[in-house]
């Protein structure tokens, strides 16, 4: 990628305000002085910034501060933009509009009678206009398609590296297959209908071309989330307005129409029969925070559902559920994430009445010891047993599993290699990796460490399965597991193949899985925000009192250079976040000013099964919350004996 620094003398760091709308780079006002000294813009640019220093009278530059030079920067960019800020708050008439004559700027219209901020804002943006600006950089210092997509084909296609689509994609050729990227789904103005937005990387995209629609789950050669359709429209989005085209080749964005009800969120759109996913993008965050709605008048329950589906569709990060209990579930990142798409929801998507929850919190459970005994599974009929154990994943290694390093789509040795050499894995268990889960990506194991025994292949299917929906919906309060790992340990089958279908494998593997947590000392997992606060040193106390009561714990605190403010870092519960940021305000007169992102998940090590910990009345809340009943389950519901 070449050197990622920026350097405002090479016009790559812009100033300004987003809030007003204007802009400028250095490159800006270069241009305009360049001519006025007669010198090339290039070296004009370097004069404008650092140890650059002009005297009036004498018309001499110096790289030495002396009496009467002034530095280059705030003489020619920093007094302009001043004086004509000061002139037109000050109301000085007559001062503002020679200078606006003097830079260019014309006010039609009603802008004449605008005063104050109104106006200064109106004069900046006609003066430096941000969108101008910003275009001009991405043009000017961002690698074109042709360049960028050389050294990127590796971090974008998952398939082989010398397959016809990767090569299309590293040449960024127009005449080789589609491949195209779709990131984003926009709501239009049909109702209920989306534009799939995306980028192509090679080939064109046409108006009725046919083309195969490949989703985040699809695997070549199977059939699984991969539909054909034709394009109905290609169409150029630009700001609000969109314009249909007969096709657009590689290197654009554009917009499809008629593909949005085979895409959820994101997806790849190629004609090539063999060709594999692009990568799907990865988020930093995890949603956590989950509010239950439903309609203030049930007739419109349709309604809400319907708005449900595209409140999904447009936002990558919020997940949409129905519970068992019949709940409809929005997923999002934090507070104000749920509070946006609550709003999007009322106004845009459903534009009904529905009452909200308060918010909840998605935990984990978790085990922290190694099984007490080797559990025992029967099935119903009682021909087959399981016997399993629990055992914790090393620390780390969740993260690695979150972060796709480990994964089912590894190549077995390879995993195995990595888990011996980071994990002290034992290589033939490695290699006997049966499933993740759950949804084939948690972090969560089930592994195999029988030897010799008939049949095993006929049966794995149905362990998955059960693995899948036990690690979907832990023992403790029916939420997700974390970071376990559920090794086989022997099998005892019926010789019928009759007797050892999915009826009797599947549930006699789930309750094993049960009572395994129950007997590896099973613990909730809560997540954890990464807070960033900034604030003067004299309300420090009022922010340590605040994170003090909620559980927070501070890991660092520093001085902002070239501020009066300090940056506090911290880490609070999710679960302490509601009403976090209005104590603090409350607590530093509004001086502080916090920023939650999703960091880790942390263990709480308090026993579940103790009634006085906090961590029992979790649990008691959320098994009322979700209709199930409200006691600590019990090893002996889920044990066999032999």
């Amino acid at each position: 990628m070449g050197d990622i620094q920026v350097y405002p003398e090479k016009g790559t760091v812009s100033f300004g305000s987003g809030l007003q709308g204007w802009a400028f780079t250095l490159e800006t006002f270069a241009k305009i002085y360049s001519k006025k000294f007669g010198i090339e813009k290039k070296k004009m640019m370097q004069r404008l910034w650092g140890n650059s220093f002009y005297d009036a009278k004498t018309k001499k530059w110096s790289k030495n501060q002396q009496e009467g030079y002034k530095r280059g920067f705030c003489q020619f960019i920093m007094e302009p933009i001043l004086n004509l800020c000061t002139s037109i708050m000050d109301g000085d008439k007559e001062k503002y509009t020679k200078m606006l004559q003097n830079i260019g700027v014309e006010l039609k219209g009603d802008d004449k009678l605008l005063v104050g901020k109104q106006l200064l804002k109106k004069a900046m943006q006609l003066w430096l206009p941000a969108g101008d600006t910003l275009l001009e950089m991405i043009v000017t210092h961002l690698p074109s398609p042709a360049d960028a997509q050389r050294y990127r084909v590796e971090n974008l296609y998952e398939g082989p590296m010398d397959d016809e689509v990767a090569n299309a994609i590293r040449n960024c050729d127009p005449e080789g297959p589609l491949m195209m990227y779709i990131s984003k789904m926009v709501p239009t103005s049909d109702k209920g209908r989306f534009y799939a937005f995306g980028r192509v990387f090679s080939g064109t995209v046409a108006t009725g071309q046919k083309v195969r629609i490949q989703g985040p789950h699809y695997v070549p050669g199977e059939k699984t989330d991969l539909y054909e359709k034709n394009i109905q429209r290609t169409v150029l989005m630009m700001g609000r307005y969109t314009e249909q085209v007969q096709d657009v080749p590689c290197g654009n964005t554009c917009c499809l129409v008629g593909v949005d009800q085979y895409i959820v969120k994101s997806g790849t759109i190629t004609t090539f029969k063999e060709a594999h996913n692009i990568a799907d993008m990865k988020y930093s965050v995890s949603p956590v925070v989950r509010v239950a709605v439903k309609p203030k008048d049930s007739k419109q329950l349709p309604k809400l559902v319907d708005g449900l589906k595209k409140l999904a569709k447009s936002d990558p990060l919020v997940l949409c559920s129905t519970d068992d209990t019949g709940e409809h579930i929005i997923s999002g990142c934090g507070e104000l994430h749920i509070e946006i798409c609550l709003k999007d929801l009322k106004d845009e998507y459903a534009q009904i009445d529905f009452i909200v929850s308060d918010p909840v919190v998605s935990y984990r459970e978790t085990v922290t010891e190694e099984s007490s005994i080797t559990c025992l599974g029967k099935s119903p009929n009682k021909h087959n047993r399981l016997f399993m154990k629990a055992f914790p994943l090393a620390e780390g290694l969740p993260e690695d599993i979150d972060k796709a390093k480990v994964s089912e789509k590894d190549d077995p040795k390879t995993r195995a290699n990595y888990l011996h050499a980071n994990y002290k894995w034992d290589k033939n268990l490695a290699l006997k990796i049966w499933a993740f889960g759950p949804e084939t990506i948690g972090p969560n194991l089930l592994t195999d460490n029988t030897s010799g025994i008939q049949y095993m292949n006929e049966i794995k299917v149905h362990c998955i399965a059960a693995f899948q929906w036990a690690s979907k919906e832990g023992v403790l309060c029916e939420e997700n597991m974390r970071g376990c790992e559920f090794r086989m340990l022997d099998v005892h089958m019926h010789a019928d193949a009759i007797h050892r279908g999915a009826g009797q494998i599947m549930p006699a593997c789930k309750k094993c899985i049960y009572a395994c947590e129950l007997t590896a000392c099973p613990r909730l997992v809560e997540p954890i925000y990464l807070v960033d606060i900034s604030c003067p040193q004299d309300v420090v106390s009022g922010v340590y009192s605040v994170l003090n009561k909620r559980r927070g714990i501070v890991i660092q605190e520093e001085q902002k250079l070239g501020t009066p403010l300090l940056k506090i870092q911290a880490h609070l519960p999710v679960a302490e976040s509601f009403g976090f940021t209005s104590a603090l305000r409350a607590a530093t007169s509004g001086q502080a000013f916090p920023q939650c992102v999703f960091d880790h998940w942390s263990v709480l090590y308090d026993d579940p099964f103790d009634s006085n910990k906090s961590s029992h009345k979790i649990i008691m809340n959320i098994r009322e919350r979700k209709g199930i009943k409200v006691e600590m389950p019990q090893l002996d519901n889920y044990l066999d004996k032999l």
